[in-house]
């Protein structure tokens, strides 16, 4: 059954990293408002379980395979969606990495897959999302952001970077393409116990329930944000209400400045 109010209706909206977190959540909430889905992502099973939940409200969804690794890849994901659905309105840049990276102790290895994940992959993504909106007479960009882009803890220096670049690169897409009615927005996100988030303190010893102590103990608004907690936010950066907005660094982050 469709929705009485859809604010996102029959936008075609790609979300990289769609199959897991936050963009498996806004998945599923964009296809509730309307919009028809672009997945991107490894994971077949979450990916084609979340095209199912878009259909039980009416919309439409599509599952690419995307190893962001490859360009090509990155590429694909555009024009597969392209393909399907004849335009692209909005891109949500949700695909990332979190590795341990202190600037005294990263190997190479970990500072190129943390580098070519979060930003290369996103510079491409965002090169044919440009591309295909300037077909359509424009369209919304959102970046994932972190508070770590500040500056970031000891721990994450090579993530911190990459996503101090992405502030940047939001800045580019928001001066040069505005013009053609593309925007372009930060969206920092807080802490959050996604499942990269736990995993990885598991890893260290630490529990999901003591994790969510801990952050609760840190956080100034006292939890850690939950998924649903940037699902408003998502859907007024994609839709027509927030079209003159860009260029903005937009923080749901608990009160979390690193």
């Amino acid at each position: 059954m469709r929705m009485e109010y859809e604010r996102l209706k029959d936008k075609v909206i790609v979300i990289s990293g769609g199959t897991k977190g936050v963009g498996r959540a806004f998945a599923e909430v964009a296809g509730r408002e309307g919009a028809k889905v672009v997945i991107g992502g490894r994971d077949e099973k979450a990916g084609k379980e979340a095209v199912r939940n878009i259909k039980i409200f009416g919309s439409e969804g599509l599952f690419v395979h995307t190893d962001l690794l490859k360009v090509e890849d990155c590429k694909h994901l555009f024009d597969a969606g392209f393909e399907k659905f004849g335009k692209i309105d909005g891109f949500f840049n949700y695909a990332g990495v979190t590795p341990i990276s202190p600037l005294d102790t990263c190997d190479e290895e970990t500072f190129d897959w943390v580098t070519n994940v979060n930003y290369k992959a996103a510079f491409f993504c965002c090169q044919v999302a440009v591309k295909y909106m300037r077909m359509n007479g424009g369209g919304s960009i959102v970046l994932t952001g972190s508070a770590h882009a500040w500056g970031g803890q000891k721990d994450r220096a090579a993530y911190a970077m990459t996503k101090g670049v992405l502030r940047i690169l939001n800045e580019h897409i928001a001066h040069q393409y505005a013009t053609e009615q593309i925007r372009c927005n930060y969206l920092t996100l807080g802490w959050t116990p996604t499942e990269g988030e736990v995993s990885l303190r598991f890893s260290q010893g630490e529990s999901e329930a003591e994790l969510r102590k801990r952050a609760a103990d840190i956080l100034p608004m006292g939890r850690m944000c939950e998924r649903n907690d940037y699902m408003e936010a998502l859907i007024y950066l994609m839709s027509d209400a927030s079209a003159m907005m860009t260029g903005s660094t937009f923080k749901l982050t608990a009160g979390e400045y690193i």
